[in-house]
């Protein structure tokens, strides 16, 4: 018989016997969690008391060349709510009332289906997810949008209101809205944002173009933190900055932009055009000064938009110009010694037969100089000009000077216009083409090639965008300016071709209402009959255009202005050339650009007797 002390080490051989398998199950699961298994473990303990906060910097703004802003970030906040906290009965109903209340440009109804307590689950690829009785998995809704874009002072009221109700539901975050303080000034141009998911999407113009530029760099803070989420102080803590967007300075002058929006407004009111569009650049660097349209739109109210206003027509409309695509030919004819001045043409009184089809002037001219071609603006006269030169030099001469060719401004949408290759010319295109008909420009295109005219037969790159700034750090990115092309061989052929551009502005000129005492103006009109894909060219449809630099021998600025449709008068001396005019006194003012004595009326009288 086994003495009591056998017994008991007997059952302690038997539990140990039992014991070491659970021990080694033990270890074996210790070193799978400890080491196999080490990281997996650590994240899903550091998702327990760690946290991360996401911080956004603000998108970068757009101002003139001086500084004066244009597009801004305006301090908002977006409110949303969390519907699961509403427990209580009668807590939805009351705050849906509230919110109706503070937000009346939405009802009741609208914020009490937003504060549904529960939404159907829906699984990554947004399919609904089903019970295994078929119907719809439910989970708490915990986000809800309620307003965006909130002013501070608001916000704060409905904080007040929602704590004073004790609904602990709404959340408040601080963010930023997008807001264009000079309203629709050069708005087609500078373009918009929407909000979608929270942030600030580009739609168009300048916006757009730039948009991985200008858009903010998330920060992120991740911390430990204690169980209420207050952070530790002794925690481990990484932060990553928010980067602002970089800002936009442009070559445009806030002051000439406003003088040219007004004069265009007065003009659209005048003329009532389908569209009216102008320009002023700087013709020895490029610089766009100043650049807008009509109709046009408030970017503030977005109810003011259409398609048709949103549109940076002066890059993406293409036009048969007219006579203000002359000069070019003629400038090369003259440069290439084929005519002078005074070399006179055959305008067979108005009326010209060319293989079997007519070209006619506005008026029954017999012969004229070349200077006088230019200045009575003959269809007759530039064409046989042009037949001097050949198709050759006739499209060297339009192509050197930029058409058919993008002036890759800062617009997506910009088109090339169209000047075909000569192998695709007809027998009337040399007489048609030099002026302005069968071919297509762009008024972009139009003002560079007048930036050549402007600037010693020189042609510029334009410009939009000035430099770029980084506000983070302040480094600025300065956009070059690019060196002009000498497009003219022969430097006092340009000056004669000028000195006939003066005289279209003069006495007897077909724009002498462009004329400003003090000043000498070059300048060409052009009014175009408009052809409409499928109908051809249609009565009563024209493009009225002038573009004009001031002062002729040395200019402060060209300036472009072109109407389509307008209606009461179509001839561009009537209706472009004074818009012409207003700005230029008004812009010449501004820039501090005196007048020439010896050509104020004041000073050129005839003394009695002679």
């Amino acid at each position: 018989m086994q003495s009591t002390n056998d017994k008991i080490r007997n059952r302690i051989r038997w539990v140990a016997i039992l014991f070491i398998p659970v021990v080694i199950v033990l270890a074996v699961r210790l070193y799978f969690i400890q080491v196999v298994q080490h990281e997996f473990y650590l994240e899903k303990a550091r998702a327990r008391y760690t946290t991360t906060k996401v911080t956004a910097g603000k998108r970068g703004e757009i101002f003139d060349f001086h500084g004066n802003l244009l597009v801004s970030n305006v301090p908002c906040v977006h409110i949303t709510a969390d519907p699961s906290h509403l427990k209580k009965p009668g807590q939805r109903q009351r705050l849906a009332y509230l919110l109706a209340a503070e937000f009346p440009e939405k009802s009741y109804q609208d914020f009490y289906d937003r504060l549904v307590p529960t939404r159907t689950k829906k699984d990554e690829d947004g399919n609904v997810v089903l019970k295994e009785d078929g119907t719809p998995e439910t989970v708490p809704n915990r986000y809800a949008m309620i307003a965006r874009g909130v002013s501070l002072e608001k916000a704060a009221q409905v904080r007040e209101i929602a704590r004073l109700n004790k609904l602990n539901a709404l959340f408040f975050q601080d963010s930023y809205m997008r807001a264009y303080p000079k309203g629709s000034l050069l708005s087609n141009v500078l373009g918009f944002t929407n909000v979608v998911d929270d942030s600030d999407v580009a739609q168009i113009g300048l916006e757009k173009y730039f948009d991985k530029q200008m858009t903010a760099q998330f920060g992120r803070e991740i911390y430990e933190r204690d169980r209420i989420g207050r952070p530790l102080l002794y925690g481990s803590h990484v932060s990553e900055e928010a980067r602002d967007g970089r800002n936009l300075y442009l070559t445009i002058s806030e002051p000439i932009q406003s003088i040219l929006e007004e004069e265009l407004d007065a003009s659209f009111a005048e003329w009532k055009p389908a569209t009216l569009y102008a320009a002023i650049v700087d013709p020895k660097t490029g610089n766009v000064l100043a650049m807008a349209q009509r109709p046009t739109f408030d970017p503030n109210d977005r109810s003011t938009y259409t398609d048709a206003a949103g549109r940076t027509r002066i890059a993406e409309d293409s036009i048969e110009p007219g006579s203000i695509i002359k000069p070019f030919t003629i400038g090369k004819a003259l440069d290439w010694g084929f005519v002078t001045p005074e070399t006179e043409i055959d305008c067979d009184k108005g009326t010209w037969i060319y293989l079997g089809k007519p070209l006619r002037d506005s008026h029954p001219y017999d012969k004229l100089t070349v200077a006088g071609v230019i200045q009575k603006s003959s269809n007759i006269g530039t064409a046989k000009v042009a037949m001097k030169l050949g198709e050759e030099r006739v499209y060297q001469a339009l192509r050197m000077f930029g058409f058919g060719e993008k002036t890759n401004l800062p617009f997506r949408t910009e088109t090339s216009g169209y000047l075909p290759r000569v192998s695709k010319w007809d027998g009337l295109s040399i007489t048609r083409f030099p002026i302005g008909y069968g071919i297509r420009v762009t008024p972009l295109q139009m003002l560079r090639a007048y930036c050549a005219l402007a600037n010693g037969g020189r042609m510029p790159q334009l410009r939009l965008v000035d430099r770029v700034e980084d506000p983070s750090t302040g480094e600025i990115q300065h956009i070059p300016v690019s060196e002009p092309v000498q497009l003219f061989d022969h430097p006092e052929k340009h000056r004669e071709l000028i000195d006939m551009m003066i005289k279209v502005t003069q006495k007897g000129g077909t724009a002498y209402k462009a004329a400003l005492p003090g000043y000498e103006v070059a300048g060409k009109t052009g009014t175009s009959r408009k052809y409409i894909p499928g109908r051809g060219y249609v009565g009563g449809k024209y493009f009225s255009s002038f573009v004009g630099f001031v002062p002729a021998r040395d200019p402060a600025f060209v300036m472009l202005v072109t109407m389509d449709e307008p209606t009461g008068a179509y001839y561009a001396a009537t209706v472009a050339v004074p818009t012409f005019k207003r700005v230029s006194q008004r812009v010449l003012r501004h820039m501090n650009i005196p007048p020439d004595p010896a050509l104020l009326p004041e000073n050129n009288r005839t003394p009695a007797g002679q």
